[in-house]
């Protein structure tokens, strides 16, 4: 349906003093602090994971050597979504408007809406990572930990046999203890065959109701919270050194996470930049206008990517 002057009464009459209610500023592309974006020239992607060697064994005098296979462990795939949205506007309201270029004023709006549903799909691995909603290429939910008693959890398991946990067995809330606990359950990650991978937290990502809490745990020169004269462990040693994220699209008000230096772990795929184009109708002169794009989100390696819900 075209935007007519029906809608649009205000503005076909004198003594209006201001148009507002669409001109808002807006968050940035925060995906791009998440993510790693990467172009993509087919319908969908996917990326497989591979299981490298265990251990080397001793080998005795006159011995043959032993030998050791590689396999596949999991794909994860990615399926492009089109996002598109437009509107129309009659040739009438367009002549009859006196104040300002319709045209000019709803095609920002139309971009700020596309721009914010994808902020929106870009957070829902994080928001419903920790159910069934959202699970990894390996079958399980993107955040699980061995005996955390999920639905879909149980911790990601290895091909060599045993798990890797990427969420405290019980949910807990950021603070000092539970930050450094998350750092070390990092460092015990294995690979595929049960090799240490030397991980590390790289930035913390938090709604906008911790941006306090994150600051006072991250900045202090001393220990938060306590009497105690120690110093404040995380800051000292930089334990993060891209610092803390605030993604104000992230539902849960107590979640938080952090992303890790395991390579291709949260993945961005685009498949076609946003389009803008605009057409008119002959017989009617209304003007239609467009934006449209496609793109995905997802995780290849979950190790990308530590999490907790809060307490």
């Amino acid at each position: 349906m075209a935007i007519s002057r029906a809608q649009l009464l205000k503005e076909l009459l004198p003594g209006l003093n201001a148009l507002f209610g669409i001109e808002y500023a807006r968050y940035d592309d925060e995906h791009t602090e998440i993510y790693e974006t990467e172009s993509s020239s087919r319908s969908f992607e996917e990326e497989v994971k591979l299981s490298g060697f265990d251990a080397a064994p001793v080998k005795d005098e006159g011995s043959a050597i032993s030998y050791d296979a590689a396999q596949e462990s999991f794909t994860a795939r990615y399926n492009h979504e089109t996002i598109a949205m437009g509107f129309a506007i009659t040739e009438e309201a367009m002549e009859d408007n006196l104040y300002d270029s319709l045209s000019a004023r709803y095609t920002k709006a139309l971009a700020r809406a596309m721009a914010h549903t994808k902020q929106v799909k870009s957070v829902v691995p994080l928001n419903n990572g920790f159910t069934a909603a959202y699970q990894g290429g390996d079958g399980v939910n993107l955040f699980t930990a061995v005996g955390d008693g999920i639905t879909g959890g149980g911790g990601h398991p290895l091909v060599g046999g045993g798990y890797n946990s990427n969420r405290p067995a019980t949910a807990v809330d950021l603070n000092e203890t539970s930050l450094e606990a998350a750092v070390i359950q990092i460092g015990k990650w294995t690979d595929e065959r049960g090799l240490l991978i030397a991980a590390r937290p790289q930035t913390l990502v938090i709604p906008p109701d911790l941006q306090f809490v994150a600051t006072r745990v991250m900045k202090s020169e001393l220990r938060p919270g306590t009497a105690d004269n120690d110093i404040n462990a995380v800051r000292s040693m930089g334990i993060l050194p891209n610092g803390t994220v605030v993604n104000h699209y992230l539902t849960d008000v107590d979640a938080w996470f952090l992303l890790t230096d395991i390579p291709d772990g949260m993945k961005h795929f685009n498949r076609v930049a946003l389009e803008t184009s605009m057409d008119g109708d002959f017989d009617t002169g209304n003007v239609r206008y467009k934006a449209r794009e496609r793109y995905s989100f997802g995780v290849s390696d979950p190790l990308g990517i530590w999490g907790s819900p809060g307490a």
